[in-house]
């Protein structure tokens, strides 16, 4: 499982400098996997939500865009002006990495189809999630990207890695949900 998890995310597990960070995240990848009963090849068929038509991206592509979008984010703020805060690119990396991982326990594939697992009717994905970072001894900043990126999250006291994690999470499913409703300009 950890070469599958390697491989899926390697340009990204690249931009994090700490080994032992890096080693980390695909820990709670493989963990997340193994306990949501998991296989690795069946990693890039998970839809990135079970909330709206996901037009075929899969929980992969959307951590990775998530990802991507996060850094860019960061990288246009950080060269465009003084920030009286700084990113720190390893969390907001490893942040978005994770930030969906607890999807691995909140959804099951039964019958055909994708739907949510009891787990996932106990605790929704960013506190399995952040639960799920804890028992890897991750930073606490790490933990608040993760239990904070979505509606968790409103009103809590946040990191910036936590705020730009969240604007890429909802510019990357918001879309999807405006164009199920007929409401996306096309």
């Amino acid at each position: 499982m950890r070469g599958t998890i390697e491989k899926l995310f390697a340009v990204q597990l690249a931009k994090i400098s700490d080994i032992d960070l890096r080693r980390k995240v695909v820990d709670v990848w493989a963990d997340a996997a193994k306990q949501g009963g998991w296989a690795a090849e069946e990693l890039t068929q998970i839809p990135f939500t079970l909330l709206t038509e996901t037009h075929g991206v899969n929980l992969i592509q959307h951590t990775v865009a998530v990802t991507e979008g996060a850094i860019g984010l960061a990288e246009a703020i950080e060269s465009t002006y003084e920030t009286p805060f700084k990113v720190k690119m390893d969390w907001l990396v490893a942040g978005g990495l994770l930030h969906d991982v607890g999807k691995l326990l909140e959804n099951e594939y039964v019958d055909g189809e994708y739907r949510k697992s009891y787990s996932g009717k106990c605790a929704r994905h960013p506190i399995s999630g952040a639960i799920l970072a804890a028992k890897a001894d991750l930073p606490e900043e790490i933990i608040n990207i993760i239990g904070c990126h979505a509606k968790e999250g409103d009103g809590r006291p946040q990191r910036i890695e936590t705020v730009l994690i969240h604007q890429a999470d909802f510019a990357t499913f918001n879309p999807m949900v405006m164009l199920s409703k007929g409401l996306l300009i096309t």
